[in-house]
């Protein structure tokens, strides 16, 4: 009987200290959404591995994001075609449940509008691209109604950022090359900016002081001078980049350039490349941890997604995920 005591003793602090050490094992789950096969990937970073997969009902999610809780994703349905290409126009919004691994609801934007950057603001409703109508579409996730226009003022409006505290947002504006600067609580226009003849992707230092997009003609990122909503600034790339993204600490600036398999590191103090680093190919977006130097590359080429060390600059490891692999985001536990 004792022994029978004991080994059961063993087993339950055994199981603990497993459960104890999956829990322990990540802060969160990494979503990415597969342009491919029409799916969002569930990765656990730590581990290394994928551990569920959701195919969605429609025709291809570009991009995704995670409620503040870590419970749900929300991902646009875009449409069969890339931006400015003819094509089906997609309408609504996938509701996926992390945990249970299914869609649980779809959100109807009212009419097609090619849905496709999602962004949970500071007052807790989720914003949304709408590209055909101009505007970012404000949506009750409570409701699951569409609640509030922000007008762009320009078609195209692919991605975009919201500064540090949420009133101000930036939209990159594909095919026209501009960049839009948002009063998001006023539900306005505050400026067009103008940048190259057609721009992608949109980022936003960690002091809001500078936007950047990059330049899909030239190899160069353009640097917005948010106080004056203006381009004030080139920084010349080795290859034309692609998405971006500023380290927490906000040293430093990361670049995809797809076309070269490589990401390059600007130096925000210096504006300018400290170096490149070679990942799978045709990186496109880049999401960073909050909690350690790590950064993710989704690199559609492959369908994996790089971890990048950001102490030792070099890929750690690579995670497979879906052809196409594109749209990140990171839902917490």
């Amino acid at each position: 009987m004792k022994i029978l005591c004991v080994l059961s003793v063993i087993f339950v602090l055994s199981s603990f200290t497993s459960m104890q050490a999956e829990n322990n094992s990540s802060s969160g789950l990494l979503l990415v959404a597969n342009q491919g096969d029409h799916s969002l990937s569930i990765l656990d970073p730590e581990a290394g591995k994928m551990v569920g997969k959701v195919v969605s009902n429609e025709i291809r999610g570009h991009e995704v994001i995670a409620s503040t809780d870590g419970k749900l994703a929300y991902l646009p349905m875009y449409g069969d075609s890339g931006v400015g290409l003819p094509g089906t126009d997609g309408r609504n919004i996938e509701v996926i449940d992390i945990a249970k691994k299914t869609i649980i609801a779809t959100i109807d934007l009212g009419r097609p509008v090619r849905p496709h950057c999602a962004k949970v603001g500071s007052d807790g409703l989720l914003y949304v691209t709408a590209e055909l109508d101009k505007s970012l579409y404000v949506v009750d996730p409570k409701t699951q109604k569409v609640i509030a226009t922000v007008p762009t003022g320009q078609p195209e409006s692919h991605m975009f950022v919201f500064s540090k505290d949420g009133k101000r947002a930036y939209t990159s504006n594909v095919g026209v090359g501009t960049v839009s600067a948002l009063d998001v609580s006023g539900r306005k226009t505050v400026a067009v900016i103008p940048v190259a003849e057609v721009a992608q992707r949109i980022s936003i230092s960690t002091d809001d002081r500078y936007v950047f997009t990059a330049d899909q003609k030239k190899a160069r990122l353009a640097v917005i001078e948010t106080s004056q909503n203006k381009v004030t600034k080139w920084i010349d790339l080795p290859a034309v980049g692609y998405g971006t993204a500023p380290t927490p600490d906000g040293k430093f600036l990361l670049v995809t350039m797809p076309g070269a398999a490589k990401l390059a590191v600007v130096d925000l103090a210096e504006m300018k490349i400290v170096r490149t680093i070679d990942v799978p190919a045709h990186p496109v977006e880049i999401l960073m941890r909050a909690d350690e130097p790590v950064a993710y590359v989704s690199c559609s080429g492959d369908g994996k997604v790089a971890v990048i060390d950001m102490k030792s600059w070099s890929v750690k490891k690579t995670i497979d995920s879906g052809p196409g692999a594109d749209g990140l985001a990171w839902a917490k536990n």
